[in-house]
């Protein structure tokens, strides 16, 4: 019985049926947000949300019926276990802010889809190498606000007028949001500030902040290369058993032909 639970659970149909519901799920809950739908058809969209919680409460006690204590050894059927979890907490009182959590149950998707679960793999696996940049990016921000705020903090108090602010406005200008009105409130005083700025940008965006991307693809290499070792050990292992059946094949054909033979 658990071993037909189990394919029945690994079944692609049924993956595909569970990526329907959350996918409709989360549509509900999008169309929750408009006064005019839930008015009209609010019984209904509150009866689709009932029925995709109680397929994802059916779906977990499956899995923890086949799986037991390995249930618990999975990091993935624990994410899920959270969120389905939350949704079951009334949302009635003080905890009125868990309804609005609801929609956290569109992230089941990262771990029903192969693809997406590889991509969080990779990004949690670029973490340790990403706390180094994240060091260096704090390290030029740091730097860069202190010089800005001793150049330009008489000219452009608003902006440069103190660390705090001076680290806001670099944090602005990194991302690229209106740096250029920065800039040329600053000019307008020192013309010569388009040098910090570009050396800033240059720094931040098209040399650290393409670090992460680099951290992040190579790890999703590694993700990929292991995926694709355990697919061939599993490979070379299932050859090698249908190798020794052939070898035991044949060894009973030929105790057999000898005992004819007898």
């Amino acid at each position: 019985m658990r071993e037909r639970m189990r394919d029945f659970l690994a079944h692609r149909h049924l993956q595909r049926f569970i990526i329907a519901v959350i996918l409709t799920n989360a549509a509900v809950l999008g169309l929750e947000t408009f006064p005019q739908v839930v008015e009209r058809h609010g019984d209904l969209l509150i009866l689709v949300d009932h029925v995709a919680l109680y397929i994802f409460v059916v779906e977990l006690l499956a899995k923890v019926y086949v799986e037991r204590s390995a249930f618990v050894r999975d990091p993935w059927n624990i994410f899920d276990a959270v969120i389905v979890g939350i949704a079951l907490v009334p949302a009635t009182g003080g905890l009125s802010v868990l309804r609005s959590l609801r929609i956290l149950r569109a992230l089941r998707l990262l771990s029903v889809v192969p693809s997406l679960r590889r991509v969080v793999s990779a990004l949690l696996r670029a973490l340790p190498g990403m706390s180094s940049i994240v060091v260096l990016l704090s390290l030029v921000l740091y730097v860069a606000a202190v010089m800005a705020t001793k150049l330009y903090g008489q000219a452009a108090p608003t902006r440069f007028g103190s660390l705090p602010t001076s680290l806001f406005t670099l944090y602005q200008t990194m991302t690229g949001d209106d740096w250029g009105n920065i800039a040329k409130e600053v000019m307008d005083r020192h013309p010569s500030a388009w040098i910090f700025f570009t050396i800033f940008i240059l720094v931040c965006t098209f040399v650290v902040l393409n670090l992460f991307l680099a951290v992040v693809v190579s790890a999703m290499d590694e993700e990929n290369s292991e995926e694709r070792a355990a697919r061939e050990n599993t490979g070379d292992h299932s050859q090698r058993i249908l190798d020794e059946l052939a070898e035991l094949r044949k060894e009973l054909a030929e105790l057999r032909a000898q005992r004819a033979l007898d």
